[in-house]
């Protein structure tokens, strides 16, 4: 399995899935935001990470939005899709139902709920690789799934699978995360998780961003991952700083709920989520909309 590092670099965006007020999907929606992002610089789209909120779709909702995303991208950017779960069979199953001739990488999240052993989550991994054609990007998050991935478990799955060409590291743990970044291989990459810590871990040697705020300022983002890319990171750090309180508003009450409302004042989605998210507090949503103005 061989891959085009640089097509990874740089700013994924974790897009959103828009829904109308019946809950259906706003599929002429979804296709003007990435339209939007394109248009603004990002360098590749994720499509249903957890931003998307794939846990309250049906399979056939999320193989639409899968062709609807490859369809308005139209080969312009990389596509990478999230097909992840706790159910390693489950998962094998997926990758090989759905239709990814057009899809560049998959992205895949540590089992959650049932908490494995780093053994088992090294297995898992290579059983998904193994039923995958495309690179995968394996997603630690243990905000989220309770299990850490540990830097040991990275680097054994980055020098031992082929097709584990990257991490979207989510942990929180900069210790954790430059000793990936100290000891993987030269062409694995280590990829943010998490908007607020991307410029520092891109000073450490990281190779982007897949991110959730780049869905309502992608310019902005994009540039400052640009920036660090090239080694400017007096002048990304300004971005940094313009940014941070979006940021840290935007995740106050969970994600994808505070970049939903954001969508909305920007005028570019609806402002729905599925039960058992719920959109932000009327304060909260009247903070998002003062800081967006700043802008």
């Amino acid at each position: 399995m061989t891959f085009t590092k640089s097509k990874f670099q740089g700013t994924g965006v974790a897009i959103v899935t828009p829904f109308r007020k019946d809950e259906s999907i706003d599929f002429k929606a979804l296709t003007g935001l990435i339209n939007y992002q394109i248009d603004n610089k990002i360098d590749y789209i994720a499509v249903l990470g957890t931003t998307g909120e794939p846990v309250v779709m049906s399979n056939d909702e999320k193989k639409a939005v899968l062709e609807t995303v490859i369809e308005a991208v139209n080969g312009r950017v990389p596509v990478v899709v999230g097909i992840g779960g706790s159910s390693t069979n489950d998962v094998v199953s997926k990758i090989k139902a759905f239709d990814l001739k057009n899809v560049d990488a998959v992205l895949s999240v540590v089992p959650y709920y049932n908490k494995p052993s780093q053994k088992g989550i090294f297995e898992h991994y290579k059983a998904i690789a193994a039923s995958s054609d495309l690179p995968v990007i394996a997603y630690n998050v243990p905000g989220r799934t309770v299990v850490n991935m540990t830097a040991e478990t990275t680097l054994k799955l980055a020098n031992e699978v082929k097709n584990i060409m990257a991490v979207k590291e989510a942990s929180g743990n900069m210790l954790q995360i430059m000793e990936i970044i100290k000891n993987k291989p030269k062409d694995f990459l280590v990829i943010s998780g998490d908007d607020g810590l991307t410029y520092p871990l891109m000073t450490l040697g990281g190779d982007g961003v897949i991110s959730v705020v780049a869905n309502v300022c992608p310019a902005e983002f994009s540039e400052m991952v640009r920036l660090c890319l090239e080694n400017k990171f007096r002048e990304a750090l300004q971005i940094q700083y313009k940014l941070i309180d979006l940021i840290n508003l935007l995740f106050a009450e969970g994600s994808p709920a505070g970049i939903k409302a954001a969508l909305e004042i920007k005028g570019l989605i609806s402002n729905y989520l599925r039960l058992p998210l719920t959109p932000v507090s009327d304060n909260l949503f009247n903070a998002i909309k003062l800081q967006l103005n700043k802008k």
